[in-house]
């Protein structure tokens, strides 16, 4: 009675561990140097331009730096997203924080439409939600600095951010930013061997981390196998239809 209770619990348990970054040991030192380093820069920079290092700031800024040196080739942590959405992230919390004046709903209007404005942008980026919520619940510092928050710490710290991920990323031999889809055409690859989950780690593993496990990509190529399959035989099912008519 008590087993499949017991295994399930245990399953979920387990779940609860997940399984190690596919990642190399050279990728973590670089994602872990690259994260200082934009950090340090950035603090240094806003000290030197403002006066002063803005405490209030130190989380979104700290998330952005795993983003762009951590996950270089994702969309969440191309410069633009972070230009454009910590920009827009910070007009947003500035506005809803002088129109609304119950905090809680503040947060939620602020978080809800600069969610809705990144992807409009195409900007999307985690720690700009982040951003909102500072615009509106970051004191009397951010509420007297009022529309020059944005400037000054927002786009100054996400520029130099940007621009250092702009240097190291590609000094440390990564693709950044990462190149659009229509740059290239890459001809349809015919792969004869099957792959296994241990083949798709190991491939992961020898290169930067990307945000995907090794279950996803296998199941995302059995989805593609399929649709090529289907793509393969409308021609076939064309012309048979046409030769009965």
């Amino acid at each position: 009675m008590f087993t499949p209770l017991f295994t399930a619990a245990r399953v979920f348990c387990a779940r609860l561990w997940p399984h190690p970054l596919p990642v190399g040991k050279k990728q973590r030192v670089i994602a872990s140097v690259g994260t200082g380093l934009g950090l340090l820069i950035t603090s240094l920079v806003s000290h030197a331009l403002l006066g002063e290092v803005n405490l209030w700031f130190v989380a979104p800024m700290g998330a952005s730096a795993v983003l762009l040196f951590g996950l270089p080739s994702s969309p969440l942590a191309q410069p633009w997203s972070i230009i454009g959405g910590n920009t827009v992230a910070a007009a947003i919390g500035v506005s809803v924080a002088q129109w609304v004046s119950d905090p809680a709903v503040a947060c939620g209007v602020a978080a809800g439409m600069t969610m809705l404005a990144m992807f409009q942008l195409r900007c999307l980026h985690p720690p700009s939600g982040a951003i909102a919520l500072t615009a509106v619940l970051g004191g009397d510092g951010v509420q007297q600095l009022g529309y020059h928050f944005i400037m000054a710490p927002v786009l100054i710290n996400s520029l130099c951010l940007a621009l250092l991920a702009l240097l190291f990323n590609p000094l440390a031999g990564r693709r950044y930013p990462h190149p659009l889809a229509n740059e290239s055409q890459p001809q349809p690859i015919a792969l004869a061997t099957p792959i296994t989950r241990d083949d798709l780690h190991q491939a992961l593993e020898s290169g930067e981390l990307l945000d995907i496990d090794e279950a996803d990509v296998q199941q995302l190529l059995q989805r593609a196998e399929t649709i090529a399959l289907r793509r393969l035989q409308q021609p076939a099912s064309a012309s048979v239809s046409k030769r009965r008519s």
